[in-house]
């Protein structure tokens, strides 16, 4: 049982994440030139960046953590037992912080919600409606 929790961790936060990054880079590879990539992503590939500093870090601050807790136990810290309890911490972290953030950014540039503020179909349908009365007045640009 305990080698699928590893297993079944490993994958929700290695699928996450590459699911993420995989799908900011798609969009990115569209872009001609490295500084419309900035220009155009640049919120994305900070995000990301801060994101991996931050999970770096939260993995040596968790082995502490994990090493001081087997120790107080008289156990041995393991690879296997870390992996839960980092995958654990991870999880319960992107629940309320970087995932829903980072997520929101990534795919609001993939998908819409029609007529939130964030989809631009609201302002392709305002350009219609505009073009259609400036035609109806007479008054096309």
């Amino acid at each position: 049982m305990r080698a699928f929790v590893i297993v079944l961790t490993l994958v929700v936060v290695i699928g996450i994440s590459v699911y993420l990054i995989g799908s900011m880079f798609r969009s990115m590879r569209k872009e001609r030139g490295v500084r419309n990539k900035w220009k155009n992503f640049g919120l994305s590939i900070a995000f990301c960046v801060l994101f991996f500093i931050s999970w770096i870090a939260h993995g040596f601050v968790q082995w502490e953590d994990y090493s001081e807790q087997q120790k107080e136990h008289n156990e041995r810290p393991t690879i296997a037992g870390f992996v839960v309890s980092f995958g654990e911490s991870t999880l319960e972290n992107w629940q309320s912080e970087f995932l829903q953030l980072f997520s929101f950014v990534v795919l609001s540039a993939l998908l819409i919600h029609k007529g939130s503020a964030e989809s631009k179909d609201s302002d392709d349908e305002m350009l219609e409606r505009i073009k259609r009365i400036e035609k109806h007045l007479g008054v096309e640009k």
